[in-house]
């Protein structure tokens, strides 16, 4: 029989309170003779993940008890870094064969299901009976649980589970130490494990700490194939059947007006005011046909609402493959790092569709200065991004954390905004605008006509802000599990039901501008064009102001900069999601104006 000699990697400490992951080493553990970074992709050094070898070894089915890693004696320094990881509720990551380390623990409402939490913690903080001082404990005894798979034929085994459970133990011998020693809380010889009974391993300053670990392999009857299956288990499915249902009664509705409108207007117009109808309803018709003169004239700061559409395409094109890539399984967990670095490339590669949308409605609109358009699209939003992330990095750089993009990292990104996105933008932007000029359905008169007074109703403030409550109502359920797995350090693989949300956010973001696009019409309003935007993009501000309450109601987070991050970092993802939904808005009010003026017949 071949006996394969296994180490389990490291990955980063993590704490939920903080945000901030460390490598590590960053504090005194055992550490092998040489510490050997692996090499990771872009999406994992973006995420703080730092694979580095350990020194725990087994060898594959062979189990072994009480193996003494190296013994300690805490100084000063290391005393504070452990207490200080312990407070902050730091886990341990590790991994095995590309399966994440988990501890095992029972759900409380339902006994018989199991949750698994990633890591183990560093230690625990608790009193002594009878004592009001609180202490630290570290975890220094890791019991794994490795399970296998065996193929019959081959009598080969496959590692599909990788579990711990840490104990703090104060370890004991007899005599002086030395590479014999043999301890007295744990022996293999004796058969003697380490229970939840014995006295914990307090930290203080020269005290010895003596780190141990235990394995033991299980076999299983989950197939290699299966073996993230458990890690994925979505337990809250009637959830997410509850938030789609519930996203599909306001696309429902919102489709019933936006037929109704459509209904009404052209078969209105088909009849030619033969038919009878009540002066009310001729006023409604009149009103959007009377601006038909300057419902196409180009608006204030048309450059830069050219500029936000181009880089809405760019963001809509990337999330729509992204997203398909997911579904179809490309993108799992498993793949470290591969969502972040997939949405990365194609963000760049996007940047083609970015200039060609931005040059064509530039030209629309005649401009004439196409090449500085193109730069504006190239540098307005990723410079905005990268200015606040720049920012946020040299705070994480000031904690001394793994999550600070090393220079390397940044020098890449560097690279993939100005080598690759920004000269596909210009590609694009060329092609955009040697294409003919889209024509108005309808001329445009030389003299603007004057606005009637608006119902307060109406009023742009009031109506841009009404009308981002429903697509971030028909979205805001699966927000709460993708923040969670975001800042709780849970994994995300609901991609089927997250693609049917974002389905259903296109939807809503088009049919509540249209909605709200023709009732501005009717009122003889003709400013539509950033309003359409601001209509839908107004969902961002609902987003921000939803995680302002998730931060206050579900996150822990006490340390001043970790605030900083989660509001930063926030502040990123409102702002795409802006760009996202207002460009979504503005495509659909675009192509209704131009829909219905070309429909009728103007006298």
């Amino acid at each position: 029989m071949v006996v394969f000699i296994v180490s389990f990697p490291l990955n980063k400490l993590t704490s939920t309170k903080t945000q901030l992951p460390y490598s590590y080493y960053s504090i005194p553990y055992c550490s092998p003779e040489s510490i050997v970074d692996n090499a990771e992709n872009l999406g994992e050094v973006l995420r703080g993940d730092r694979i580095e070898n350990s020194p725990y070894v087994f060898k594959m089915r062979v189990p072994e008890m009480c193996n003494i890693i190296c013994r300690k004696t805490l100084d000063a320094k290391s005393t504070k870094e452990f207490k200080e990881k312990i407070s902050d509720e730091y886990r341990v990551n590790m991994i095995l064969d590309n399966l994440p380390l988990v501890v095992p623990t029972r759900r409380l409402d339902q006994e018989s299901a199991i949750m698994y939490q990633h890591g183990y913690l560093v230690g625990l903080k608790g009193k002594y009976s009878g004592s009001k001082d609180e202490k630290h404990f570290i975890h220094n005894h890791l019991q794994f649980t490795v399970k296998y798979h065996k193929d019959p034929a081959t009598d080969l085994s496959r590692i599909v589970g990788f579990e711990v459970k840490p104990f703090s133990v104060k370890h004991e011998y007899e005599g002086d130490w030395n590479e014999k020693t043999r301890l007295t809380t744990c022996d293999p010889h004796a058969k003697r494990t380490v229970s939840s009974s014995d006295s914990p391993q307090e930290v203080e300053e020269n005290k010895e700490i003596i780190f141990t670990y235990d394995v033991e392999f299980q076999e299983s009857d989950i197939k290699w194939a299966s073996r993230w299956d458990t890690y994925l288990l979505m337990a809250d499915d009637q959830i997410h059947w509850f938030s789609i249902v519930n996203s599909l009664m306001i696309v429902l509705f919102l489709s019933g007006m936006v037929a109704m409108i459509m209904l009404r207007t052209l078969y209105r117009d088909i009849s030619k005011y033969n038919q009878l109808e009540t002066q009310e309803e001729a006023q409604e018709e009149t009103g959007w046909k009377l601006v038909h003169g300057d419902v196409f004239r180009p608006p204030t700061n048309s450059d830069l609402l050219c500029v936000y559409v181009g880089t809405g395409v760019q963001f809509f094109g990337m999330i729509l493959v992204t997203m398909m890539f997911a579904v179809l399984g490309f993108l799992s967990p498993s793949n470290r790092g591969g969502l972040m670095t997939a949405m990365l490339l194609l963000w760049v590669f996007m940047g083609l569709f970015a200039g060609y949308a931005a040059a064509r409605l530039y030209k629309m609109f005649k401009g004439a200065e196409w090449k500085k358009l193109t730069l504006k699209t190239a540098f307005t939003f990723p410079a905005i991004v990268f200015a606040i992330f720049f920012v946020l990095n040299a705070l994480i750089w000031g904690e001394k954390s793994s999550g600070a993009v090393p220079f390397g990292t940044m020098f890449a990104l560097v690279f993939l905004w100005f080598g690759i996105s920004v000269p596909l933008v210009f590609v694009g932007s060329y092609i955009g605008f040697k294409k003919p000029a889209i024509e108005d359905p309808v001329k445009t008169n030389k003299i603007p006509r004057q606005i009637p007074e608006q119902a307060w109703y109406m009023n742009p403030t009031f109506s841009v802000l009404i009308g981002g409550i429903l697509p971030f109502g028909a979205v805001f359920i699966e927000l709460f599990f993708i923040l969670t797995s975001i800042w709780l350090n849970q994994f995300y693989y609901i991609f089927g039901f997250l693609f049917i949300v974002f389905i259903i956010l296109v939807v809503t973001c088009a049919e509540i501008t249209i909605v709200l696009c023709y009732f501005q019409l009717c009122s003889e309003d003709y400013l539509w064009w950033w309003r359409s935007y601001l209509t839908s993009g107004s969902s961002a501000l609902y987003l921000f102001l939803y995680a302002t309450f998730y931060f206050f109601t579900k996150l822990e987070i006490t340390k001043p900069v970790s605030g900083v991050l989660y509001f930063g970092y926030m502040t990123i993802v409102s702002y795409a999601f802006f760009v996202l939904t207002g460009t979504i808005g503005f495509y659909a009010c675009f192509w209704f104006t131009r829909l219905i003026y070309s429909s009728v017949k103007i006298d």
